[in-house]
């Protein structure tokens, strides 16, 4: 594993101070710059580059306009979110799994993260917590990579004004290129392997292994380990196909999606609005689902 840098080190001090100096002296760094009845939620879909310069990016799926909205991330968060998004279990917390356990053994939690402002280049974040004992929410300025690689391990909700998605429409991008994971209706999907379909006792067709499930697809049945078999009656043959076709369910309409699972073929249909991933007993870091 990387060692951090002195400069990333303290980077993880003035985060961690930030939020027990909420505690003792209840003060919130910033309000959002805009009110939370207009900003509009999404849902994180995975990591992938910028078709130019190839730097990372995260790529957000707003449901209600069918957008997949790319943001600028640096590389150390593109990896955080990647290993979250896989259920790499690590031997020692990485950055934001220490963040995410201070703020739970303090009393906390994060309720919601935020790109609320887009600033010449520069995109704006902010983590609104919830702490025990105390009816006010915290507000405490983020940048966005580190919001949502935090967002990702806990289920918080995320958000993003709408002048942050007009002013990153149609901003190229493109998958990684080594066996990308997806989610989209809360379903993390990855390519099957050989080793992984036999393990698993997959059948030979063609579709993309369930790793994780939250939210509407995991109250109907959906277990890691299942085969995605068709999409809107189209099959998925990468993880991006998986998304796309999410994205391009009419609006108004559900997903249909047709998997199988230990044995079965089932037929479920779901909603496209983001889905609610913070169950009460959610966990902080990765290892609910099925590595991948």
């Amino acid at each position: 594993m990387t060692m951090m840098t002195p400069l990333r080190d303290r980077s993880v001090v003035v985060a961690l101070l930030l939020v027990l100096l909420a505690v003792q002296f209840q003060v919130a760094a910033r309000e959002p710059t805009v009110p939370l009845e207009e900003m509009i939620p999404v849902e994180l879909a995975t990591v992938g580059v910028e078709s130019i310069s190839g730097s990372p990016v995260v790529l957000l799926r707003e449901p209600r306009s069918g957008d997949v909205v790319p943001i600028s991330i640096g590389a150390n968060e593109a990896l955080a979110i990647l290993l979250a998004l896989r259920e790499v279990p690590v031997p020692r917390p990485m950055t934001h799994d220490l963040l995410t356990d201070v703020i739970r053994l303090v009393g906390g939690s994060v309720q919601r993260v935020m790109v609320d402002a887009l600033v010449g280049s520069t995109y704006i974040g902010l983590l609104e917590l919830q702490l025990e004992h105390q009816d006010d929410l915290v507000y405490v300025d983020s940048r966005p990579s580190d919001a949502l690689a935090l967002a990702v391990r806990t289920g918080a909700q995320i958000l993003v004004s709408p002048d942050v998605l007009v002013a990153t429409r149609g901003r190229g991008f493109e998958a990684l290129p080594d066996d990308p994971v997806v989610t989209a209706l809360g379903i993390t999907v990855g390519a099957v392997t050989p080793d992984l379909r036999e393990a698993l006792e997959l059948p030979d067709r063609p579709g993309l292994l369930v790793s994780r499930v939250a939210g509407e697809a995991a109250a109907k049945g959906l277990e890691p380990g299942a085969l995605i078999l068709e999409v809107n009656g189209e099959v998925p043959e990468t993880p991006m196909d998986f998304l796309e076709m999410v994205r391009r369910t009419p609006s108004g309409d559900d997903a249909r999606l047709r998997y199988w699972q230990q044995g079965e073929t089932v037929e479920i249909e779901l909603s496209t609005e983001v889905p609610d991933l913070q169950p009460p007993d959610v966990e902080p870091r990765p290892g609910r689902g099925l590595s991948v």
